[in-house]
């Protein structure tokens, strides 16, 4: 490779500066993880175990705080989420794949 980071050398990955959620590359144990932002690699302390696929909050997050991923809003916490912590659908509402409430049918 010529000075360019590999996979191998992050594992997070967030896609847009404005995210405050990245998503696990594999799976996460407690302690030190890096997170890949395009060129910038920075260091984020888990808190607790996270499935692959999953995401962990790269700052702190109250309830009804917008959660922004891929530069764009996908859902608000629905409880306190500290910097480090697993984010899913235990603290997240999703604004993604919520149909309309169907009639009261007779």
């Amino acid at each position: 490779m010529t000075g360019e980071a590999s996979a191998r050398d992050w594992d997070v990955i967030a896609l847009d500066p404005e995210d405050n959620v990245a998503t696990a590359l594999r799976p996460l144990e407690c302690g030190m993880a890096r997170v890949r932002c395009g060129d910038v690699i920075a260091k984020i302390t888990v808190l607790e175990p996270i499935p692959m696929g999953h995401k962990v909050a790269l700052q702190p997050l109250s309830i009804d705080d917008p959660v922004r991923k891929y530069g764009n809003i996908i859902g608000l916490a629905t409880a306190s989420i500290a910097r480090g912590a697993h984010v899913h659908v235990h603290n997240l509402r999703s604004r993604r794949g919520r149909a309309a409430a169907s009639p009261a049918r007779n």
